[in-house]
């Protein structure tokens, strides 16, 4: 696991962004990952800013949402598939049959959990998956005690997801109590996982993703697992780690050269 940590939520947001152009530089192809909730938004204002300037081509990428509420229709300005449209798709210039998102407010809720699995798999899996964490220490809206083998299915929301996830409706009993989620198993066979979290809220979750043990009470812990894996974090979010050995890179002045082979190469455990 590489761990980066960087001054500020936007020094995050650009060296996450720098991730994901050199894989797409790469692999102009490439499936990707996508993350909903305020972690992530940096990294896709950013990559569009870079297509805006033309800096980055974009057009032959397909992405896949993490999770989406049960219950709202995709039309509903909360739904995930909104918020893909607002900060992904419109943005980065993909059209819409290139994003895609579970169907939550489907009748069959396992149906729709094993569709979604076959089209990762028809997509050829995931390249890169980009990922937040939850102040309980989920990915995606795998609460505490999920099957760290598990795959996308529906799931009940936990308490504090629900309270941490009212600032995004008009009333804290609007928000869904229930979601369909990629499993931690579905996660783990990205071949590359990309983390970002800001602020102090985030500390005590990243600092038992990083350093505790891999358990079922933190599912990000599962990431200890995978063979590469970034993490992404400000100092505010570092502050609950302990160890040491954790990459500052000096980001206004390392060279393109020695950046660019940090991205390509990060270091593995």
């Amino acid at each position: 696991m590489d761990v980066v940590i960087l001054p500020s939520a936007a020094d995050v947001a650009a060296y996450a962004a720098d991730v994901v152009a050199a894989r797409i530089a790469r692999e102009p192809d490439a499936v990707l990952g996508v993350a909903t909730g305020s972690s992530p938004v940096g990294i896709y204002r950013e990559l569009a800013r870079r297509r805006r300037e033309g800096e980055l081509e974009l057009a032959r990428l397909t992405c896949f949402a993490l999770d989406e509420y049960v219950g709202l229709a995709p039309g509903d300005p909360h739904s995930y598939a909104a918020y893909l449209e607002r900060e992904v798709a419109g943005p980065l210039g993909l059209p819409a049959d290139r994003v895609h998102v579970p169907e939550g407010s489907g009748a069959d809720l396992e149906q729709a959990a094993q569709a979604y699995e076959q089209a990762i798999a028809a997509a050829g899996g995931i390249d890169l998956q980009i990922l937040g964490i939850g102040t309980n220490g989920h990915i995606g809206f795998n609460e505490p005690l999920s099957s760290l083998s598990s795959r996308t299915r529906a799931l009940a929301l936990s308490a504090q997801t629900r309270a941490d996830n009212a600032r995004f409706f008009d009333r804290p009993d609007d928000v869904p109590t229930h979601c369909l989620t990629q499993g931690l198993g579905t996660i783990l066979e990205a071949r590359q996982l990309l983390l970002v979290a800001q602020g102090q809220r985030k500390a005590a979750a990243v600092a038992a993703a990083v350093e505790g043990p891999v358990a079922a009470r933190c599912p990000a812990s599962v990431l200890q697992f995978h063979p590469h894996t970034t993490v992404v974090l400000d100092e505010a979010a570092a502050s609950g780690l302990t160890l040491g050995g954790y990459r500052r890179p000096d980001v206004a002045g390392r060279g393109d050269a020695e950046q660019q082979r940090s991205l390509d190469d990060p270091p593995c455990s």
